[in-house]
């Protein structure tokens, strides 16, 4: 059985997508949810799909090791960061260098980086006019959305789309395509 540990933030609607596409494999497990926000909705999403979910804080994270020996017992054949706004710490990254995956809601190296998440991407996208906007799975390394990429996927930006417009494109594309990358790394 492979098995999945999924990192998220807010509302976890990924999170949601992820789950109910392996449902009824009997082969995919995902073991834990992971969040730094104990507010936010995924937790509301992991009890409603019966998966474990734990917050964790800044420290716990960054400082000690308590992420990691968690995941370390855990022994996730993939990570996967579903709207996790968090830089991942490099003893994390060492311990499961190419087993740590994330989504990006732009075609990277375009509008990536530190506070390029959600809205301010899909904003920045409009502003500036560009004609293709869509997303991007990649590798996590020590900096935000600079590892090798894995796929993209591309939609159309019309002039007279907005940043919500544009959000929607894009969330269809992650939601049609995430769980299909996962699943051909899980097999290979």
């Amino acid at each position: 059985m492979k098995n999945v540990v999924l990192f998220a933030s807010g509302s976890g609607s990924n999170v949601e997508n992820i789950v109910s596409y392996f449902k009824d494999d009997p082969t995919f497990k995902v073991s834990i949810i992971l969040c730094n926000n104990p507010k936010a909705y995924v937790l509301e999403r992991a009890k409603n799909n019966n998966i474990s979910a734990l917050t964790f804080n800044r420290a716990a994270f960054y400082e000690e090791d308590h992420v990691l020996n968690l995941l370390k017992s855990t022994a996730p054949d993939l990570i996967v960061l579903a709207g996790f706004l968090w830089k991942f710490p490099e003893n994390i990254i060492r311990e499961f260098n190419n087993k740590i995956i994330n989504i990006h809601p732009a075609l990277l190296p375009k509008y990536g980086g530190k506070g390029m998440y959600g809205s301010h991407v899909h904003n920045a996208v409009v502003a500036n006019k560009e004609s293709k906007s869509g997303i991007t799975i990649h590798y996590v390394n020590e900096n935000y959305d600079d590892g090798a990429i894995i796929f993209q996927a591309e939609c159309d930006v019309l002039p007279e789309d907005t940043a919500n417009d544009v959000a929607n494109k894009v969330h269809t594309l992650e939601y049609e395509y995430f769980p299909k990358i996962i699943e051909k790394l899980l097999n290979e």
